[in-house]
This record gives C-alpha cells, structure tokens and sequence, in this order.
C-alpha cells in the first residue's frame, strides 16, 4: 500500500479516534512576593522535576488537507517539588502529587506525505482540573496549599507513521500554566515568601490512532 492509500484510508476520513499514552515530567514556576527579599529564615525556594503518566482518548477531526483539530481527555498522574533552603543552611521540602483531568484542544497543522510518514506542529490550551487539591483541606497545615484548577498553552511537535490498519504517532509538547496555582497561606513562611506558582509539563506521548 502506497502512501496515497494510507491516507484514503485514514487521513481523508473526517473523524477518527484512538488512544494516547504519556509518560510526564512537571515543575512549578516560582515567582516571589516582595516579602522575599526581606524574609530572614526562608532563604531559596525551587522546583524540581517529578515522572507521571498520562491515559487519553482521542478524537481527532479533519479541518481540511493540512489541519486537524484534536481533543484528547486524559487522566494524568504528576509529582513535584517545591525544596527550600534556610538561613541555617537546613533544608525540607514539599511533594505535591497530582491526579489531572485534561481537557487539551490544539490545532494540528501536517506536512504532506512523504512515503508512509507526515511531520506535525500543534499548538492549543488545556484545561485542568487537579483532584488531588489541597486548596481547600483542612488537613493541610504545614503545607503549601495548590489550587485545583489551570490553564495552559500548549506547542509540540510528531510525526504520524500509517501501519495498514491504524497511524503511530510518537509526540513531544510542551504545556505551560497561565494560572497561578498559589493558594497565599500568610501564616505560612513557606508561602508567605512566595507570590504565583505556575505549572510547567513536558509530554512523550505516544498514540495509537485508526
């Protein structure tokens, strides 16, 4: 089967469906409240990288020869850090574990084929909504507390490879948080000295589409 034939028997349909599996890696944007500079005990706060995994459903829907629009709901399990250093050189940190639902929207502009292969760009936003919030648990004393609703923006890059019975399509995307998760504890230190944090995500997907 020649290329043009993948495509009559994919790319030409105007819906198609499959599934999507993630692995992820997220962090937090730290920026500081102005109390920062003058706070004497917390003296640094950083994030770092944590692994998660994504499960989705897609649906993809044909825009026209070069541009699709693509919505893929999907549970995402995420872990961060938040780590801060002291005056006294003593050090603790925060792991924030994440249970997402991912509502992402993104536009999918392709190359024309060459062989049995395409090359893709995507941009789009995300909603997401994290279950694991403790914005509002009263059991979070000691915590730095995260909001449980974001909004992104989405860019990424793939390629779709046609198999005779469905398309592999290895991606990577970047998502980054346009809402501050930073629910302000004063009483805090830890949060006090900060003022927005902002989600950031790096995604290896891999779907199955046919």
């Amino acid at each position: 089967m020649n290329a043009q034939e993948y495509e009559t028997r994919f790319s030409l349909n105007p819906y198609h469906f499959g599934i999507a599996i993630a692995y992820n890696t997220s962090d937090l944007r730290v920026t500081f409240s102005d109390q920062f500079i003058n706070h004497d005990s917390v003296m640094v706060v950083e994030s770092t990288n944590g692994p998660g995994f994504n499960l989705g459903i897609i649906t993809n829907m044909r825009l026209g020869k070069y541009f699709d629009l693509r919505f893929v709901p999907s549970l995402s399990f995420a872990e961060k850090k938040l780590n801060y250093t002291y005056r006294d050189e003593n050090t603790s940190f925060q792991t924030l574990e994440s249970l997402y639902l991912d509502l992402p929207f993104d536009i999918k502009f392709k190359s024309a084929a060459y062989k049995d292969m395409k090359v893709y760009v995507l941009a789009g936003v995300k909603y997401a909504y994290d279950f694991s919030s403790n914005a509002d648990a009263r059991n979070a004393e000691g915590l730095v507390k995260i909001n449980a609703n974001d909004l992104a923006i989405n860019c990424g890059f793939g390629f779709e490879i046609y198999f005779p019975y469905f398309i592999f399509s290895p991606e990577i995307k970047l998502s980054n948080g346009i809402l501050n998760l930073h629910a302000t504890d004063p009483l805090l230190q830890e949060s006090y000295v900060m003022d927005k944090l902002f989600s950031r995500t790096l995604l290896f997907t891999i779907h199955i589409e046919g």
